[in-house]
């Protein structure tokens, strides 16, 4: 008991974010439970729970051995990290096919040695929103006077940084990729402190834009696979969006065996281990289903909860952070899982199209995990490296 104390009153253990360590703990723990449910419909010869576990492990040293990198060390490394990410490793990824860099899906995105493969546009996104972030903080801090002037030069400073690891991203044929990183530009944008006068239109214009392709693409998609080189599958995703059934025999299997699935468990599920409906890989991108089949609508109620405690816990970190460069990382980093929840749940319910994108932190994967777990190194390192008195503050607050 004594030791526990100690170790309690142990100014480095005072100084981890322990909230931020038990929901990711649980959510791990979510997971690999649900992934090993996965396994029971004999799909597979392989237990991917176990890799899942090991996956976390090598997370979890990559999220402890990044909080010891002080915020002040990231920022000053922040654009270095981004030309080698950016300049090497994405270019590489889209050189010819060979064996380390197999297409997978469609799409050529991964450098793959024997078991274990990564794809560096999953860690592109955590170190495009270290660099917007150290972007937008100092142009903030030498901006004396804001005017739509300086406001239309901060937003193309964002445009230019991001341009270039989004095209990498698209030449590698990874759509999906491409609109998180939209969404991170978005929320970048958001609280930036570019007037709305010009982010308004903006929005708009975007909105309008999408829904203009998209209905272009149902009506005219010769046009999309002829001039801009759209694939064959990614538009068969919006047709079997828009009607599943139509395509339940090819494109929109996965989405009709999705509705039913989620729409089986019901209000309470079928229970662990007793889903019923086939889904191909069910254990990546559509886990989601696998959650509502078996543990129904209060489990996955259950789910969106954890995110929303996890969401609220980084809001209020930020809100007590000086650091503007620290408060921008933490805000793109919730732009980040927002978007990977609303889409990778929107998409197994018909409410958005199939992109790809995994369940963050429930999903099978390596680089996807571990991309995440480099971004929550970096949210330890911010709590981690505040000044003592924080600690004593808030302290004081919780008591």
């Amino acid at each position: 008991m004594n030791s526990l104390r100690q170790l309690k009153n142990n100014p480095w253990f005072r100084r981890i974010d322990w909230k931020l360590v038990a929901i990711l703990a649980l959510l791990a723990i979510i997971s690999i439970t649900i992934i090993s449910s996965a396994m029971g419909g004999g799909q597979y010869s392989a237990n991917f729970s176990i890799r899942q576990i090991l996956y976390y492990i090598f997370g979890g040293i990559i999220a402890g051995l990044i909080m010891l990198i002080s915020p002040k060390k990231l920022f000053r490394h922040t654009y270095t990290l981004y030309i080698i990410l950016c300049v090497a490793l994405l270019i590489l990824v889209i050189i010819p096919p060979n064996p380390l860099m197999p297409v997978i899906n469609g799409a050529q995105s991964w450098f793959k040695a024997g078991p274990i493969s990564i794809q560096p546009s999953e860690f592109m996104k955590i170190i495009l929103i270290l660099a917007l972030a150290k972007l937008i903080s100092n142009h903030n801090r030498f901006t004396f006077k804001p005017s739509i002037r300086t406001d239309f030069k901060l937003f193309f400073k964002i445009c230019g940084l991001s341009i270039i690891p989004m095209i990498l991203i698209l030449l590698q044929n990874d759509l999906g990729t491409t609109l998180v990183i939209c969404a991170i530009i978005a929320g970048m944008l958001i609280v930036s402190g570019i007037t709305w006068r010009i982010l308004a239109p903006l929005f708009i214009f975007v909105i309008v834009a999408g829904a203009s392709i998209i209905l272009s693409i149902i009506f005219k998609s010769t046009i999309f696979e002829k001039l801009l080189g759209i694939q064959t599958y990614q538009l068969g995703r919006i047709n079997s969006w828009l009607d599943p059934y139509t395509f339940s025999s090819g494109d929109g299997y996965h989405l009709t065996e999705s509705l039913k699935a989620i729409g089986s468990g019901q209000l309470f599920g079928k229970g662990f281990n007793h889903g019923e409906v086939y889904i191909p890989e069910n254990h990546t991108d559509f886990i989601f289903s696998v959650i509502g089949e078996e543990f129904g609508f209060i489990g996955a109620v259950v789910l969106l909860l954890i995110y929303l405690i996890l969401i609220i816990h980084l809001i209020r970190l930020a809100t007590k952070l000086e650091s503007l460069y620290a408060k921008l990382f933490i805000i793109g980093f919730i732009s980040l899982i927002l978007f990977h929840v609303l889409q990778n749940i929107g998409m197994t319910i018909q409410l958005l199209p199939i992109t790809g994108i995994p369940l963050p932190f429930i999903s099978y994967g390596g680089s996807a995990l571990w991309s995440l777990m480099f971004g929550v190194g970096i949210l330890l390192s911010i709590y981690y490296h505040q000044p003592k008195k924080k600690y004593h503050q808030q302290e004081e607050e919780n008591a």
